[in-house]
């Protein structure tokens, strides 16, 4: 390797993570160490905790990390904005100050050995490398069954993700200087970077389970992010809307001629039971199709308001700012103002 070593910064959200970021800050800052030993990156590099609005002491011991090592620095934002927030938060911070990123939880649930085999494949000439679970041991079968379910259905969808990837990835700077002209509010990170194209590879790990703490990501949490990659990435569910409509209004002519031949024949009888259900069936995926619908509507209203998809409060590597309420008042026909 005599090429000059890419700095690396290595990108952590944490939200309300003080009891599991005091065992897995020093795991992240010996693997850094190991690769620059082994000269994949350079002494420069750091490793960058994003605050997602903590509510516990997770932004303090940040900064007590930062304190006793250059290496550690850390960003806080101003509320709780989510996952992906914070992780684009991280990534948009880095990518003018490293040549690589590489985003990966803090609950220390994904293999670090599996960045030796990252930062290889970049010297190899590939910008974005995704880690990929190798299998699911470690989940429930229903996590498990609805997990696979969900990146086969985005397939469908046509939505380009790849399987069994979360978001342990790592991106070169170049890809995140494309990536920043990406303004969508509605993010959903693991089937935006794929757009964005370059070359790309993958390698494959084993994940294990949390070391300390519960996790902050419930079924929930996970049941709207899979909404919000669906929606945010693929119009195929109004396509099949506009579908089934058709396909009933068929149905619907061809009831119709059936009851007038019927009726002109006087083979006719009351039919309450079948009504209702028809009546049930129509309106139930009436109002799940509008549902969907007011989906699109609803973000596309949130994309027009181009609001901020994140705000950093505090970084560790400035000084705290602090905000002074000011009044003017007037001596001696002076205008003065007082603190």
């Amino acid at each position: 390797m005599s090429e000059a070593k890419p700095i690396l910064w290595i990108v952590i959200p944490c939200y309300n993570e003080e009891a599991v970021l005091p065992v897995t800050a020093p795991m992240f800052l010996k693997k850094l160490e190991e690769l620059a030993a082994a000269g994949r990156i350079s002494e420069g590099s750091r490793i960058l905790f994003v605050d997602d609005g903590s509510a516990d002491a997770t932004w303090n011991i940040i900064r007590d990390l930062a304190g006793k090592d250059e290496r550690y620095l850390g960003i806080q934002q101003s509320r709780n904005r989510g996952h992906q927030n914070a992780v684009l938060a991280g990534l948009m911070e880095a990518k003018d100050r490293c040549d690589i990123t590489i985003s990966i939880d803090c609950d220390g649930q994904d293999d670090l050995n599996a960045m030796d085999e990252m930062t290889d494949a970049y010297w190899q000439g590939y910008e974005v490398v995704y880690g990929v679970r190798s299998q699911r041991k470690t989940d429930t079968w229903f996590k498990r069954v609805t997990a696979e379910g969900f990146y086969r259905l985005m397939k469908v969808l046509g939505a380009e993700v790849v399987f069994n990837h979360a978001d342990y990835r790592l991106i070169s700077s170049r890809v995140l200087q494309s990536f920043a002209d990406f303004e969508e509010v509605n993010i959903f990170l693991r089937g935006l970077i794929p757009l964005v194209g370059y070359p790309s590879t993958s390698v494959y790990y084993e994940r294990t389970e949390r070391l300390a703490g519960k996790s902050h990501y419930p079924l929930r949490k996970m049941i709207a992010l899979a909404l919000n990659g669906i929606t945010s990435l693929s119009v195929k569910p109004i396509t099949l809307i506009t579908g089934s409509g058709v396909a009933f209004s068929l149905l619907g002519i061809a009831a119709m001629i059936w009851a007038v031949v019927e009726a002109f024949q006087g083979k006719t009888v009351a039919g309450w039971a079948s009504l209702v259900c028809i009546v049930c069936l129509l309106g139930g995926i009436q109002l799940i199709s509008l549902g969907i619908i007011g989906q699109y509507i609803g973000k596309t209203y949130l994309e027009t308001k181009h609001r901020p998809r994140y705000i950093i409060s505090q970084r560790t590597w400035e000084p705290r700012q602090r905000v002074w309420l000011e009044d003017e008042k007037t001596i001696d026909g002076e205008t003065q103002k007082q603190v």
